[in-house]
């Protein structure tokens, strides 16, 4: 059985707050629950003798009333406590993969793991794990204390057979645990084979082996099924051991509390106390264990969470190859401290865009993990305001190149300095959501500066014609647009963002001809006033370059 991780409160400050109000809701729970036995049984011996009922009827009503109102304050601030926990760790695990290069992320299957089904399942280990480890830490050893004071002899059954639960908890969640990882790689597993078949389904079709993977998704979701049940079996035989046993251990209070009662030896107030405390060492207990099963994928899921989220020891930072936001200045022309705002330099026939910046890389080398071969090696490179394009043979390190300037991927050696910079990838994110919305998502821009950059690209005139306009919805990967036009909508990103180096990936593949020669002309317009840096095989965009680079060769400048 895994006890509460305290790293959590350390990563997520925000559970602090719910953890200490619910140890001391549980408290009070655990007080008024030992004092609803009392009263319970001082009703009963009332009822027995003839007493009067009003003053144990008024205790017992209002202790009953005191434990809802705490049990539902409890539930309410789990639940709460649950949600902002997956929540801010969906957040943070987000924030870190970003800060990262490409090669300390996790594999795209661990990461959708993580990032959905991972942090869901944290939310049940909040909200109800937790409480019970609290109630689970308070009650018994009230329990016990009380009936040390109340009835020693049913105390010393208690204390001999309470610690069976916890063991027996224990030997059942190892298993159980080993179950969990299991169940947790198979579904991770599931996820990741149905994320590759999903991004390479067009190529399947297109082979004719589409049907095939209907097969194979169905294979691992059994397998997936099967880790499952094997899970849910043992939750249910873990439950019902602990419950038959907790039984066993109040039946032998409940005889010895008889057998005395019959030979006259206790009261009966005092006999009665002692079998309804004597449920309450053992209940809490039983819930952590049926808690535990229903929190399992959570209590796995966490170890992982948390270990992406410990600080990322590296000997290098990304921010030592970028220079500090004083260098950065110095590096960019004059006009950037000009006072005039963003109309004046639209009206002189500048663009409204950040200005440009250096980029130079000396001496880098970069492999991939596990490769014996370097991609690059030694690259010198050194890019300034205009238009630099980078050509090689396919596999030659171009797109590498990239992203090494971006800072996705750390080189193996060499320097590199580069202000901020803005990547179009072959692949460029568009989400679900507004036009708007993936045309800023860099920042908020004006409404005259965005249909300006659509203007730029020729979408104004297609955009405009949408019933909602520059807020019409687009679907996922920017389903509803043609490729053109995800291409041209992703450069006018571009011209927005306030990157003084953009950098493109194959701006013109995949387009038609119309299309290509529009993305020239902004490729050519950005890089009069930023600095630009593209790969691409097209003999046109090659033609408008003011620098050519082939990787491996010296740099042609026209």
């Amino acid at each position: 059985m895994k006890p509460f991780d305290p790293r959590i409160l350390r990563v997520v400050p925000a559970t602090r707050r719910p953890v200490a109000a619910l140890a001391g809701i549980g408290v009070a729970q655990g007080i008024a629950t030992i004092g609803t036995a009392f009263a319970l049984a001082a009703l009963v011996v009332a009822v027995v003798r003839g007493q009067d009922l009003v003053a144990p009827l008024a205790w017992t009503g209002g202790l009953f009333a005191v434990r809802a109102l705490l049990g539902a304050v409890s539930e309410m601030i789990a639940a709460h406590a649950g949600t902002v926990v997956a929540t801010r760790l969906r957040e943070q695990l987000l924030e870190v993969w970003s800060r990262r290069t490409i090669d300390e992320r996790p594999s795209g299957d661990r990461a959708l793991t993580l990032a959905t089904q991972g942090t869901g399942a944290v939310e049940p280990y909040v909200a109800k794990y937790l409480p019970a480890l609290v109630s689970a830490a308070v009650v018994p050893p009230l329990a016990i204390a009380c009936l040390l004071v109340v009835d020693w002899p049913s105390a010393l059954v208690v204390i001999l057979t309470v610690p069976l639960l916890p063991l027996f908890a224990a030997l059942i969640g190892a298993t159980t645990q080993e179950n969990t990882e299991r169940r947790w790689d198979s579904l991770r597993d599931l996820s990741g084979h149905f994320l590759d078949v999903m991004r390479g389904l067009p190529t399947l079709v297109s082979y004719g082996r589409a049907e095939r993977q209907v097969e194979v998704i169905g294979e691992v979701s059994q397998r997936h099924r099967r880790a499952t049940m094997r899970t849910l079996r043992l939750a249910f035989m873990s439950a019902a051991a602990l419950e038959l046993l907790a039984t066993i251990s109040v039946a032998i209070v409940a005889v010895v509390v008889g057998l005395r009662l019959t030979t006259g030896s206790t009261e009966l107030l005092v006999g009665l106390t002692a079998i309804l405390l004597a449920p309450e060492a053992y209940w809490p207990i039983r819930r952590v264990g049926t808690e535990f099963h229903s929190a399992a994928d959570g209590a796995a899921a966490l170890d992982e969470i948390l270990a992406d989220l410990e600080p990322h020891e590296n000997p290098h930072d990304l921010k030592e190859m970028r220079p500090d936001a004083h260098d950065l200045k110095e590096m960019r022309p004059d006009a950037h401290d000009n006072p005039h705002d963003l109309k004046e330099m639209r009206a002189k026939g500048g663009a409204p865009f950040a200005l440009p910046g250096t980029v130079s890389l000396t001496g880098v080398d970069y492999s991939y993990p596990g490769a014996e071969r370097a991609v690059l090696a030694g690259v010198d490179l050194v890019a300034g305001p205009g238009l630099t394009v980078v050509t090689g043979p396919s596999g030659c390190g171009k797109t590498t190149l990239l992203e090494v300037i971006a800072g996705i991927r750390r080189p193996d050696r060499g320097e590199i300095h580069s202000p901020e910079v803005h990547l179009v990838t072959q692949r460029p994110f568009l989400g679900a959501g507004t036009l708007r919305a993936n045309l800023t998502i860099a920042g908020p821009a004006e409404s005259t500066d965005v249909w300006q950059a659509l203007r730029e690209v020729g979408l104004d005139e297609a955009i405009a014609a949408l019933p909602q306009g520059i807020d019409s919805p687009l679907g996922d990967d920017g389903f509803g647009l043609s490729a053109g036009q995800r291409a041209r909508l992703v450069l006018a990103r571009a011209l927005l963002s306030p990157s003084p180096v953009v950098l493109l990936d194959e701006p013109t593949a995949h387009v038609d001809l119309e299309s290509a020669a529009t993305i020239g002309d902004t490729i050519t317009h950005l890089a009069a006033t930023r600095t630009v840096i593209a790969v691409s095989h097209q003999p046109d965009l090659v033609a408008r370059a003011d620098h050519h680079v082939r990787l491996g060769q010296p740099a042609v400048t026209r």
